[in-house]
């Protein structure tokens, strides 16, 4: 069976970033353990990243590396905002606990989507958040295998998400 649209797919792989002197460094590592598993198509990967993967087979490994503009776009200073501590406030909220450096907040823009905000820095009365996404700018190189490929369920198609190894919901 080879990788296509609807199909759940089960991948083991490293991830290599590039670090400060621009060499690449395995920043996670998924193994046959714990493996990714998507469907194929339904992902919200990047789409370059389930190009890299289509028609492979079980056993098949793969080795390739998605620039910037393929992956997760070029890092945007302009996302990079200062927001009033206020908008934070809210009852039973921690804002000392809630408001360190490296948390990422969900927030709500003004057209009512989600985005995810990194803290990056606080002072008394604002809160500088960074809304790129934390692999932007960044080379990804994917080195890993294909451990299984199955059909998706209905269940599944419908929910647009995978609910376990062989498709049963998990409790």
């Amino acid at each position: 069976m080879n990788i296509e649209k609807n199909k759940v797919v089960s991948l083991s792989y490293n991830l290599s970033l590039p670090d400060a002197d621009n060499t690449m460094s395995v920043v996670e590592i998924v193994n046959a353990e714990d493996p990714l598993l998507f469907i194929f198509g339904m992902s919200g990967l990047p789409e370059k990243f389930e190009e890299q993967l289509n028609g492979l087979t079980i056993g098949d490994t793969f080795d390739f590396t998605i620039d910037p503009e393929e992956g997760y776009g070029d890092y945007d200073d302009e996302a990079v905002v200062e927001l009033a501590k206020s908008l934070f406030e809210a009852e039973g909220v921690d804002l000392e606990e809630m408001l360190q450096p490296g948390h990422i907040i969900p927030m709500t823009n003004e057209e009512g989507e989600t985005l995810q905000g990194m803290v990056i820095d606080v002072d008394d009365d604002s809160v500088m958040m960074d809304f790129n996404h934390p692999l932007a700018g960044k080379s990804m190189r994917f080195e890993g295998a294909v451990l299984d490929i199955r059909e998706a369920t209905e269940t599944e198609l419908e929910h647009g998400h995978v609910h376990g190894a062989d498709g049963e919901m998990e409790h």
